[in-house]
């Protein structure tokens, strides 16, 4: 299969980047890692104009912590995230990374792109859900943050103008008394968008059996990846351990909307989402033991 013709341009800056993007009034698209892009401009889902390669911008692939956040550039590979970033990146999120596709996939694919492409399964979107991250959208006119649970509005689909660049995602620094911890289930063990994904994260009280509050946030169990209110109620304030693990599981899969289709029942995929919703407390529970 060939590619549809476009320009190709590679600006030596962000602001080059803006400027094109900005230029181009919506003829272009920012190629990152390209492992989704390309794909799609192959089977004719898409056939820009213009493509503006982000890859070689080191401003997008920095990583650092400012005050009590941790910064991620978008430009930042997944293999690199799943190495943990000499320790930086937080277990869940190292644990989605290096469960995207394959070694060459995860040598290409980008912290960014996986964000943008919006999947409702994407191994990296449901960890930074469940931990609280925000990114960092700029266009010509400045900078504005948004939550995740607000960026993803629908299959393919978020909040990122024509004219911007997500830059950054920012979450705040893991602590002592943390954790987190990531699963997903697919028809094979690798190179598969999964049935169900699951992510959690918790922080618990100085006690160090308390859950001072937790986050579950479930993949391919709606229109996008969602975080579960009724898991995060039932665990405030409980007893870590296996009976708030179980009544977190019965609130996530009571909150899922997943479908039937060809690889999977709706019912089956909740069963999935309490099975593995107890497995990543588990997970989150360890480290934040410091097990």
């Amino acid at each position: 299969m060939l590619l549809p013709s476009f320009t190709y341009h590679r600006p030596g800056g962000l602001a080059e980047a803006l400027a094109m993007l900005d230029g181009f009034g919506g003829q272009a698209k920012l190629l990152a890692g390209g492992t989704d892009l390309l794909v799609n401009m192959k089977h004719g889902k898409q056939a820009p104009a213009q493509l503006i390669d982000l890859d070689g911008l080191a401003e997008l692939k920095a990583s650092g912590s400012r005050g009590d956040a941790l910064e991620l550039g978008a430009g930042l590979k997944a293999a690199a995230i799943a190495g943990g970033l000499g320790g930086a990146a937080p277990q869940a999120l190292a644990q989605g990374a290096g469960a995207l596709g394959s070694p060459q996939v995860r040598n290409r694919a980008s912290l960014g792109g996986n964000l943008v492409t919006a999947r409702p399964a994407a191994d990296m979107c449901v960890p930074l859900l469940a931990l609280g991250a925000r990114v960092a959208l700029v266009s010509p006119a400045g900078e504005r943050q948004v939550d995740l649970p607000e960026f993803f509005l629908g299959p393919g689909l978020t909040a990122l103008h024509p004219s911007e660049v997500l830059t950054r995602v920012l979450l705040a620094k893991p602590r002592p008394g943390e954790g987190s911890g990531y699963g997903k289930l697919g028809l094979r063990k690798a190179l598969e968008i999964p049935l169900v994904n699951v992510a959690a994260w918790l922080a618990l009280e100085a006690d160090g059996k308390t859950i001072k509050e937790a986050r579950v946030a479930l993949g391919a169990a709606a229109p996008t990846p969602m975080l579960s209110p009724g898991a995060a109620k039932a665990l405030a304030g409980a007893t870590a351990g296996d009976d708030a693990f179980a009544a977190a599981a019965f609130a996530a899969a009571a909150d899922a909307r997943p479908i039937d289709d060809h690889r999977g029942s709706a019912e089956y995929r909740r069963d999935m989402v309490a099975a593995l919703t107890k497995r990543c407390l588990g997970q989150a529970l360890a480290q934040a033991r410091g097990n």
